[in-house]
C-alpha cells in the first residue's frame, strides 16, 4: 500500500484527486500510478485504468489472475469492471468511497449477477492516510 500512498501524494502534486494503485504479481510490482484525467485529458485515467494498462502491456496478455491490485481508494464502477474484465485475483483498499464506490458502495459491481469474476477483496489497509490525503487535498480546494 505504501508504493499506492506514494503514488497519491505525486498525483495531488500534480493536482490531480489522489489516488494512487499498484499492480503486483507474486509480489514483484509491475505497475504504479497515480490518477492522471486532468493531465492526460483522459476521463478514464485512474490510477487503477493506467496500471491495469502498464501490467497488461508488460506481461503481454490481458488476463491478470495471478495479480494483485493495491488502491488508496474504493474504486469506481469503471474500475471495478476493468479489474474483472483483467480478472485481477486480489484488490486491496484503503479508504471507502460512499459517494463513487462501487465495491462496498453503490452498485456493488462485484456482488453482480452479470459480474463474470469476483476478485477477493480486502478493504481498510492504509485507511487513515488514504482517506487523510482525499479529505487534505479537497480541503484545499474549498
Amino acid at each position: 500500500m505504501r508504493l499506492a500512498l506514494d503514488a497519491a501524494r505525486a498525483a495531488a502534486d500534480a493536482g490531480e484527486v489522489p489516488v494512487g494503485a499498484a499492480l503486483l504479481q507474486h509480489g514483484r510490482v509491475l505497475a504504479v500510478a497515480g490518477n492522471a484525467p486532468r493531465t492526460l485529458s483522459d476521463p478514464t485515467a485512474h490510477a487503477e485504468m493506467r496500471v491495469i494498462r502498464a501490467a497488461a502491456a508488460a506481461l503481454g496478455r490481458e488476463r491478470l489472475e495471478d495479480c494483485d491490485l493495491w488502491v488508496t481508494l474504493e474504486p469506481c464502477a469503471m474500475c471495478a469492471g476493468a479489474i474483472a474484465h483483467a480478472r485481477i485475483a486480489r484488490v486491496y483498499y484503503a479508504a471507502s468511497d460512499p459517494k463513487g464506490g462501487a465495491v462496498e458502495h453503490g452498485p456493488r459491481f462485484f456482488a453482480q449477477p452479470t459480474c463474470h469474476h469476483r476478485p477477493e477483496v480486502y478493504s481498510g489497509i492504509g485507511e487513515r492516510e488514504g482517506a487523510a490525503l482525499l479529505r487534505d487535498f479537497f480541503a484545499g480546494r474549498r
